[in-house]
């Protein structure tokens, strides 16, 4: 176990606290715990790289930490009416379409890497954003006008749809190079 894997797993273990805080309305305490996944995130792939300490646990166990975090945060702010039920069941259909096909072209012995293209970076980005507005909306009411929530909601929407026909693309290009 090194300093970049204990930091992912520490961030895996903060996804329930920040459901919990999320769902008893402590807001703020929510989006202090978000900064400190942030904070560790931002540490782990920054020190896995300077120790050069990446493994492939890490490479596994980071996007799932991500993963966990933001649709965690999704459901419980989608089930507590803050973020729209529609926008959560964009973001949730992707990972799983996502997952999908990876298991897909597995099962098809499909040589394949996972590697997110710029508009993955940008959607999740944008996803994290739509969270911290979120929450910080419900922090600071008037600080944040309505309309860049609504906005941000819809430009997530667009960007999550975008990447996964992106990832679908890329897959159906995979296959008819095979043939």
């Amino acid at each position: 176990m090194n300093i970049p894997n204990f930091l992912t797993l520490l961030r895996i273990v903060l996804v329930p606290v920040v459901v919990i805080f999320l769902m008893q309305g402590a807001f703020l305490k929510a989006l202090i715990v978000l900064i400190i996944s942030g904070i560790t995130d931002a540490l782990d792939g920054f020190l896995a790289r300077i120790l050069r300490q990446q493994t492939v646990l890490g490479a596994y166990l980071d996007p799932i930490a991500d993963k966990a975090l933001l649709i965690s945060c999704f459901v419980t702010l989608s089930v507590k009416g803050i973020i729209p039920g529609w926008l959560t069941v964009i973001v949730i259909s992707r990972d799983v379409i996502i997952l999908i096909g990876i298991a897909i072209l597995t099962l098809m012995s499909v040589p394949f890497e996972v590697r997110p293209a710029l508009v993955s970076k940008i959607t999740t980005a944008l996803q994290l954003f739509t969270v911290l507005f979120s929450i910080m909306f419900r922090i600071f009411p008037g600080a944040i006008d309505c309309i860049v929530i609504i906005v941000l909601n819809w430009t997530t929407a667009v960007f999550t749809i975008v990447s996964g026909l992106n990832y679908m693309f890329r897959w159906v290009t995979l296959d008819e190079s095979r043939e």
